[in-house]
């Protein structure tokens, strides 16, 4: 593993804890005070631990911190995607 796929498996890991923070927070609060922070902050920070665990697993699998297998791009063209 480089510095480019721990850089990379460390920014999936703070999205993913901050996609789940918002979902937490949206659920039940109407207002600052209602919110639970210890149980957002708990969730928060499993779905980065889950992120960096999935990220350990494609490593394994592809050998790529990514599950997703893409074909190569010829040389010097544009491929759509």
């Amino acid at each position: 593993m480089n510095l480019n796929a721990l850089k990379d498996a460390a920014e999936r890991a703070v999205s993913t804890a901050a996609q789940a923070a918002i979902a937490a927070v949206g659920v039940n609060a109407t207002g600052i005070t209602d919110v639970d922070w210890a149980g957002v902050g708990s969730i928060a920070a499993l779905a980065a631990a889950l992120s960096v665990l999935k990220t350990l697993a494609a490593l394994g699998t592809t050998g790529t911190p990514s599950l997703a297998i893409s074909a190569p791009k010829p040389h010097g063209e544009h491929v759509a995607e």
